[in-house]
């Protein structure tokens, strides 16, 4: 098991892409921590995941530094110490430039809560740990797309550069994913590989899942400041 003893924080869980990282990183031998805001949320991946002993559950807000700094603590209390982090909080709303009703949002949930997280998590974090991030293939690739939502993430983006620059000489690697599209929920012990082909716009939350819990392994220890595309090579078609 690549992540045996390790003790991982998921800040941001859904029945989805939550559900199926943690799921794989407790098959990897990791003890996860799950955040969300809403009790029902972790107690449903609890019950998803068959309720495993090396699962803790951590009800809180980060979209503020001080909820953020709530959840971190209460990781750390109950795990005895975090040496992973990924910050999964999504949201998708599109909007124009003649509306701009999702900017206050996007922003918040793209390029603030992930800085209030890190930042909380920097004392309980060590030479080591590792940060993740979400970006999508929207803010790398294209000039198109829902206005907030892409500038949200490509902000994201330039965090996980900027963030990786400032903590590498505390030994701290932070790293990110792009998706393009996440499909469904989290389906434990079935095979997911036949749900999606090279080039899909979208793919079961497995596909991210796998990613994000490889960049927190051993074997990415070299892997610093980037942002991988994670989507099948669809940004590749017109």
């Amino acid at each position: 098991m690549r992540l045996n003893n390790k003790r991982v924080l998921l800040v941001g869980v859904s029945l989805g892409l939550g559900a199926a990282t943690a799921s794989y990183l407790l098959k990897e031998g990791a003890s996860v921590a799950i955040s969300a805001r809403e009790a029902k949320v972790l107690t449903d991946v609890e019950k998803l995941l068959s309720k495993p002993k090396r699962l803790f559950l951590v009800k809180g807000d980060a979209s503020t530094s001080e909820g953020a700094k709530k959840i971190i603590t209460a990781a750390s209390d109950v795990m005895e110490g975090i040496d992973e982090v990924a910050v999964l909080v999504g949201g998708f709303v599109a909007d124009r430039i003649e509306g701009l009703e999702a900017l206050e949002q996007m922003t918040l949930n793209h390029i603030k809560i992930p800085l209030y997280v890190v930042n909380a998590s920097l004392p309980h974090l060590h030479k080591g740990s590792s940060i993740t991030l979400i970006s999508s293939t929207l803010a790398m690739h294209k000039a198109s797309g829902p206005l907030s939502y892409t500038i949200g993430k490509i902000g994201t983006a330039k965090e996980v550069e900027l963030l990786a620059n400032q903590l590498m000489e505390k030994g701290i690697r932070v790293n990110g994913i792009a998706p393009l599209s996440i499909d469904g929920q989290f389906r434990p012990d079935t095979e997911f590989k036949s749900a999606r082909k090279l080039g899909d716009q979208s793919a079961p939350p497995d596909a991210f899942a796998k990613v994000i819990v490889w960049l927190m392994t051993d074997e990415a220890q070299w892997v610093n400041g980037v942002v991988i595309p994670v989507d099948g090579g669809a940004r590749l078609k017109g």
